[in-house]
């Protein structure tokens, strides 16, 4: 596929496991089900100085876990801690100033003067750049929380990021949205502002759709920002005060369960019947009916559960939902489509009873994201400090899966690197990458050029095709290993020092998106939301902590803090 237009680009894919969940009489769809290429959501296509004091790792404390085999199960790993000058625990700071300010410079170049919008991706020179024609609600906020870590950095002044944020504000407050529910449509040209119908790239029909996890993204944004850069919390709070996560909530999705869940989203339009199927209502009961997904965000350890934070947070769906969505299906056989059969207890929270299940891999059971990515089990954590505020769920997930992912890079792959995460794909295209012994996928999200599929089989109920395969041309990103570094700060520093003097898959915009281990093919250009997690992450690890302390001000830390902390995950190292 030319251009990025899905979470995952291979619509076949999709469409087999709707099919697949559809044959299992399932009613509620993954985070991935009932994607078309019109109704592509969160990811589409989604300065070299080594001054060592812009780059501070004077906070500490590095507010995470870090995960070590000698950790007993149900426990959380002991925080590492970086401090010191020069050399801090292996990590050189005039490289980290030097990776944030190139890719802040890939930033500069994406984004229109005229708009103080960024484009989705660029490929060529940072002076020329082919800009992709089209941007969305996650690409602005990740420039827009990218230009507070920018300043934190001391890469720009403080009025160069007054003035940034308010340019882009002004523009978002007169972009055309859905006045009900003040959620912003999916698709903007980032040249001028307007909402986009033909798609830039191949001339093809564009439904204009309002995506629940990109106004998420977005509305993280504005929550940063107006903390951050007071002058512009007017602007801010008055795009934020709009925005009613609850235009997606169905309370009705599972019946049998005491909450509901988040639609994928809405058109206004209708579309026609052959590109998308779509549900009449109006949950907000405001404004005349739209026309959403028949789909629901039903797993937790996914993206999509920034909106619910944000919705909880302020009021408009609530707390139960959390304790509705799954941390695993059901380990019993008419769940043997998915990739591995879970093994946990069941508990119970607001009422809800939620199998805390979880996947077994090398000693350690994890809960699955859908892909085994780090975009999906990582980035909410940019935003909310989940594992020191659920030490018992997150504090212990996040830094397995951090181990997961490196142990199969380096040990069972024997890839030589480590980081998999939906990027773009060496030699064309857009694919989700993934580690398959960690994600519920039946297809697996791939972590080499070769698609080569894991199959263990799911216990006694189905027999594995494919139990211990032979991995091809791994495919590492390079933003994954950022993700990585609020647990795992060292070894990810390590890892990308490899990546870009081993692999040469750097420019002068930062890291390249994407690159093929054995063969050294790179997918040569930039994603704003993967900068932006780069940038997100640099700020939280070595900035003490600026994302997550300006987002959760306020009501966030009143409501989200005691919700999640009640819970116990089913991971942990084996003991």
């Amino acid at each position: 596929m030319t251009g990025i237009r899905n979470h995952i680009n291979d619509t076949n894919h999709i469409n087999d496991t709707n099919q697949t969940m559809a044959n299992q009489g399932n009613r509620m769809t993954d985070n991935v089900a009932a994607r078309t290429p019109f109704v592509a959501t969160r990811r589409q296509l989604l300065a070299g100085g080594a001054a060592v004091a812009a780059v501070s790792l004077a906070a500490g404390r590095i507010a995470s876990a870090q995960a070590a085999p000698t950790v007993a199960s149900g426990s959380a790993p002991t925080a590492p801690t970086v401090s010191g000058p020069g050399h801090r625990g292996g990590i050189d700071p005039a490289v980290i100033d030097r990776w944030a300010r190139d890719t802040w410079a890939s930033f500069v170049a994406m984004v229109v003067p005229a708009t103080g919008l960024p484009t989705d991706n660029i490929s060529g020179p940072l002076s020329s750049p082919t800009r992709s024609g089209y941007t969305s609600p996650t690409n602005i906020g990740g420039y827009m929380w990218s230009t507070v870590v920018a300043r934190e950095l001391g890469i720009i002044s403080a009025k160069e990021c007054r003035t940034r944020l308010t340019q882009t504000l002004r523009t978002m407050s007169a972009v055309k949205r859905h006045g009900p529910s003040g959620m912003f449509f999916n698709w903007y040209d980032e040249a001028n502002g307007e909402v986009i119908t033909v798609w830039p790239v191949d001339g093809s029909t564009i439904y204009p759709f309002l995506s629940s996890v990109d106004n998420g993204w977005f509305a993280a944004a504005l929550m940063v920002v107006r903390n951050a850069e007071p002058a512009v919390a007017d602007l801010a709070n008055g795009l934020l005060a709009t925005m009613n996560f609850g235009m997606y909530y169905d309370k009705d999705a599972q019946p049998a369960i005491a909450a509901g869940l988040l639609r994928d989203g809405f058109y206004v339009v209708n579309p026609p019947a052959a590109v998308v199927a779509t549900v009449a209502g109006n949950y907000l009961g405001n404004g005349p009916d739209v026309f959403y997904t028949p789909s629901w965000y039903n797993i937790l350890v996914t993206d999509p559960r920034i909106a619910s934070y944000i919705g909880i947070a302020h009021g408009q769906v609530p707390p139960a939902h959390y304790f509705a969505t799954a941390r695993t299906f059901p380990a019993s056989c008419d769940w043997d489509w998915l990739k591995e059969q879970p093994v946990g207890t069941h508990r119970t929270y607001y009422g809800i009873d939620v199998f805390e299940g979880a996947y077994t891999y090398r000693g350690m059971h994890v809960v699955p994201s859908w892909g085994g990515d780090m975009f999906e089990a990582l980035m909410a954590d940019l935003f909310v400090p989940e594992a020191s505020w659920a030490p018992r769920s997150w504090g212990i997930n996040h830094a397995l899966t951090v181990r997961a992912q490196r142990e199969f890079g380096l040990d069972d792959a024997k890839y030589g690197y480590w980081g998999f995460s939906p990027a773009s794909r060496p030699g064309g295209g857009y694919t989700a990458w993934g580690v398959e012994a960690i994600g519920m996928a039946p297809g697996g999200y791939p972590s080499d050029m070769e698609g080569t599929v894991f199959d263990p089989g799911f216990g006694a109920c189905r027999m594995g095709t494919a139990p211990k395969p032979t991995w091809g041309n791994g495919v590492v990103t390079p933003h994954a290993s950022f993700l990585a570094m609020s647990y795992e700060p060292t070894q990810a520093y390590d890892n990308l020092r490899k990546i870009e003097s081993e692999l040469k898959a750097y420019g002068e915009g930062g890291f390249y998106d994407a690159v093929a281990v054995k063969s050294g093919l790179v997918a040569q250009r930039y994603l704003s939301l993967d900068q932006a997690m780069v940038l997100g992450a640099i700020g939280n690890v070595f900035c003490d902590n600026v994302i997550r302390k300006n987002f959760v001000k306020g009501e966030v830390q009143a409501t989200i803090k005691p919700l999640i902390g009640i819970e116990e995950f089913g991971a942990g190292v084996i003991s």
